[in-house]
């Protein structure tokens, strides 16, 4: 985006505020949101964009995995594990919307039924609209979890459970559980405009949505709700998918947060005098996905193949300069039920190129690498790791051709399973290990789940993350989590790359601003000096 149209964003979210004196903060973001529904998304960049004008019945303390009463004041869970109960906070207000929405009551029990049952029953209204894909609330099993969501009056909520669930509380602070009104949506089906409800948000978030031009900005003014009133009048959301730009437009005092610098800009970041760098181990994997719906990748040796093809140490040291550690198991070595036992699969390209013709691959073999086109935290550089991945398969007689598209296409066409190889990567967004294992996860028919990228399925690893989701014993879903990790290793559900060190620069102006563990942007408590 160009520097005047920035300074355009910045003139018009003033006005927008009211008061000469309305204090603004700019994030420089990576990439444009698909809609701000967090129930129909699965991409940060996408949850980021509506995380200010949302909440949750529970969210996470700033900064930890530890969950908190949000739209719900209290809850309490029954001794067998099956029912909570939901306590509502009394005088929720809701946004207006920038369709001439205006509410008429405060935040109800009926709106958090809506919510879920918009994800969860065929019959419902809205089950359709915008194309009905709720990938993450059935990837974590909730369809499979509910039995029902009840109110007894208009503040209080009971969902019970088929089988206990040892994560749900910290699952329920997940984006997929975001809150909605259901006044506005019917509001928006009388007028004919459902589709309207994923775009023009309405919540009862620190900040209320005001305008959205793709691949360009994103506005939102400050609104005194339930949590009380932001210490900044207008947010905006820079998008700005070159890591360059956005430290250009740091140092400019453009925006005074940003994402995922340039590895290569992290000294001279440290060195800033203007700038504070911000750093913490990334509850993150970075992978390469391999189809394994698509022959030769179906075979598990010829993934083993590929895994021993890749010099991973290299592209840890080219890419991501000493940002990371390369990954033997899906899970990150800070979260509890890691298995130190893992062997990793080691750079062998002559074992390699006997273990593919063995396996009946001719040599010259044609295939795909699929790169991300916007930078993630659990991976800098997509594109070069694609093009070193391409160099390294070449050594063992592949043929790589590298494909990407624009980032919301990338998503959809690799979720469909339409790549042979492609580039992906998680950061966890509860702090259970289930939050990872999910990702290879598959239905009892033995269909991969939605975010399943490579398609791998597994009866057995199936079963153990069902039984560990039943089981409150620590102890017990450590072995599990450890049996699971063996499974995928040997497998080759995937091939691990790195956890990345997760490092975000603030200006020194920026007061209370702290990195998630979740990957998240929140700002309800960021100040800026004047």
């Amino acid at each position: 985006m160009k520097k005047t149209m920035f300074a355009a964003a910045l003139l018009a979210a003033t006005a927008l505020s009211g008061a000469a004196s309305a204090k603004s903060l700019a994030y420089c973001s990576e990439g444009s949101p698909e809609n701000f529904s967090p129930s129909m998304n699965t991409t940060g960049t996408s949850l980021d964009a509506a995380r200010p004008v949302y909440n949750k019945l529970v969210q996470f303390e700033p900064g930890s995995t530890t969950p908190k009463p949000a739209l719900a004041e209290s809850f309490t869970i029954s001794e067998d594990g099956l029912t909570i109960t939901f306590k509502l906070r009394a005088g929720v207000k809701f946004h207006s919307g920038v369709n001439g929405f205006t509410p008429s009551r405060d935040l109800t029990a009926d709106d958090v039924i809506w919510s879920f049952e918009r994800q969860w029953k065929a019959d419902h209204p809205y089950a359709k609209v915008s194309g009905g894909a709720y990938d993450y609330f059935n990837d974590m099993g909730m369809p499979d979890s509910l039995d029902s969501i009840t109110k007894t009056d208009d503040l209080t909520v009971v969902m019970k459970l088929k089988a206990p669930n040892a994560p749900i509380i910290a699952n329920l602070a997940m984006d997929f559980a975001t809150i909605h009104s259901a006044e506005y949506a019917k509001f928006l089906m009388d007028k004919g405009t459902p589709e309207q409800f994923d775009q023009m948000p309405v919540g009862t978030g620190s900040f209320q949505f005001v305008d959205y031009q793709k691949d360009a900005v994103i506005r939102y003014k400050a609104f005194e709700g339930w949590a009380g009133k932001p210490k900044v009048d207008d947010l905006i959301y820079a998008i700005t998918p070159d890591p360059t730009a956005r430290y250009a437009k740091l140092k400019a005092n453009e925006c005074q947060v940003m994402i995922a610098p340039n590895p290569a800009d992290l000294e001279a970041m440290g060195k800033d005098p203007d700038v504070n760098l911000m750093s913490q181990a990334g509850l993150n994997i970075g992978y390469l996905s391999m189809n394994a719906q698509k022959p030769p990748f179906d075979k598990p040796e010829v993934r083993q193949a590929i895994a021993m093809a890749i010099d991973r140490d290299a592209i840890l040291k080219e890419v991501y300069q000493g940002a990371g550690q390369k990954a033997k198991n899906p899970i990150p070595p800070t979260m509890w039920s890691y298995d130190e036992a893992t062997v990793d699969y080691e750079y062998n390209p002559e074992k390699a190129k006997e273990i593919l013709k063995a396996a009946g691959v001719a040599e010259g073999l044609a295939t795909d690498i699929w790169w991300m086109p916007v930078q993630r935290p659990y991976n800098p550089n997509a594109k070069r790791i694609a093009e070193m991945m391409q160099s390294d398969l070449a050594k063992v007689g592949l043929t790589a051709t590298l494909v990407s598209f624009e980032w919301g296409e990338y998503r959809k066409r690799l979720q469909a399973g339409e790549h042979q190889l492609g580039l992906l990567g998680w950061t966890g967004d509860n702090g259970d290990p289930d939050n990872f294992f999910f990702l290879a996860g598959c239905d009892k028919d033995g269909k991969p789940a939605g975010q399943n990228i490579s398609k791998w399925c597994d009866p057995k690893f199936n079963e153990l993350m069902l039984k560990a989701r039943s089981s409150t014993d620590m102890a017990e879903r450590t072995k599990i989590y450890q049996e699971m990790q063996k499974l995928h290793h040997d497998g080759v559900a995937w091939l691990n790359i790195a956890h990345s060190t997760v490092f975000e620069p603030t200006r020194k102006s920026v007061s209370g601003y702290k990195i998630s563990p979740f990957g998240a942007h929140e700002f309800q408590n960021v100040d800026v000096a004047e």
